[in-house]
């Protein structure tokens, strides 16, 4: 038993009974993105919502404990996304990592933007040209200190 092979069967147990990640992150009471990102290996959990998610996708003892596990964060197999969804990020990032890098610099100073003190939100934005996916992204600003 590992980490991957509870992330595996809660996604197995998701697909059998008909689940929705934003019903699942109702029930923990917290994000649905954070919950999804959980459930898929990349968070730790503390009892309460291991408790949960065990009883969500019927997991044993055993695997409700790996969910406290504090993980090997990075999920992808590959250094370039062959996942073409995933890939439109990395695209992204390539074309205009250089613009947010610049853009935090002259607004924030020499510094990186957080994704621990982070959060994000994924909503459908329905629009008569074929609906968008509307994602926010917000991250602590943490400035390079001198010493």
């Amino acid at each position: 038993m590992n980490r991957q092979a509870v992330t595996e069967k809660i996604i197995a147990a998701k697909i059998a009974k008909g689940l929705r990640w934003a019903d699942v992150a109702e029930r923990v009471g917290l994000s649905k993105e954070w919950v999804t990102a959980a459930c898929l290996g990349q968070m730790t959990l503390d009892a309460k919502q291991a408790g949960v998610i065990a009883a969500v996708f019927d997991l044993s003892e055993d695997e409700r404990r790996w969910l406290m596990v504090v993980p090997f964060k990075g999920s992808l197999p590959t250094a370039v996304p062959s996942d073409p969804l995933i890939y439109r990020f990395y695209e992204l990032v390539s074309v205009y990592g250089t613009t947010f890098k610049e853009l935090i610099h002259e607004e924030f100073g020499d510094g990186i933007m957080s994704a621990i003190d982070f959060k994000m939100d994924l909503q459908r934005e329905p629009n008569s040209a074929g609906d968008r996916v509307s994602i926010t992204m917000s991250g602590k600003f943490l400035p390079y200190k001198t010493y």
